[in-house]
């Protein structure tokens, strides 16, 4: 399941360029918070609390309490991180988006899905594990919202799959994609074509050259 982790945040009045320069000059990101029938609110937190956070996270999914500071005043949120936005050189964390959820209410989110194990039809036949769908999208509460979703393919053959319909998901998880999807196919080794030396060329014997003889010369007995 999505680890449910606690993040202190405080509400951000400021906007624009200049302002969001400052957020960051303190060693904060800029966030925004939205969903859930709820306000879009821009709020700020510690770079080095959620750099620590996404540093540990196994999946996208990162369920997170939201601890708000407002001066006396502080409350809780439960969202899931939404978008992380970085930049493309440094890759420090610029941006950030939460979704903000309720425990009593469904969500729909997209869970990646990775293979476990070595697939007898790769290990012992020389096949070629392909995998066609790289998530699964799911609904669930948001406490039932897995992390991953591994699946064990060590049992396919050559030319055996794994469909969605036979992903076993956690307890109170129900999938939305089309069930007939093919998620993971063993596919026959490839043959590389050889290559033909021309016959030609291989049984061609170097040409004799005879010499000619002089002109008006002629053989005496």
């Amino acid at each position: 399941m999505a680890k449910q982790v606690k993040l202190s945040a405080r509400p951000r009045s400021e906007s624009g360029r200049n302002s969001v320069k400052r957020v960051r000059a303190r060693g904060s990101v800029p966030a925004v918070i939205y969903g859930n029938k709820t306000t879009p609110s821009n709020l700020e937190v510690s770079h080095r609390e959620l750099a620590a956070l996404l540093s540990h996270a196994v999946g996208e999914n990162i369920l997170v309490e939201l601890e708000i500071q407002d001066g006396s005043n502080k409350s809780t949120q439960l969202s899931l991180i939404q978008e992380v936005q970085h930049h493309p050189v440094a890759r420090d964390i610029l941006h950030v988006d939460f979704q903000a959820v309720s425990m009593t209410e469904e969500i729909s989110a997209s869970v990646t899905v990775e293979s476990t194990g070595e697939a007898d039809g790769v290990k012992n036949f020389g096949g070629l594990l392909e995998q066609s769908l790289r998530a699964l999208s799911v609904r669930c509460l948001p406490q039932n919202l897995p992390e991953i979703i591994t699946v064990d393919v060590s049992a396919l053959k050559i030319g055996e799959s794994i469909h969605v319909r036979d992903i076993k998901l956690p307890a109170g998880v129900t999938v939305e994609d089309n069930e007939d999807l093919t998620v993971f196919i063993v596919a026959e080794p490839s043959v590389a074509a050889e290559s033909e030396a021309p016959a030609a060329a291989a049984a061609s014997s170097p040409e004799v050259i005879k010499e000619k003889k002089a002109e008006g010369s002629e053989e005496k007995k």
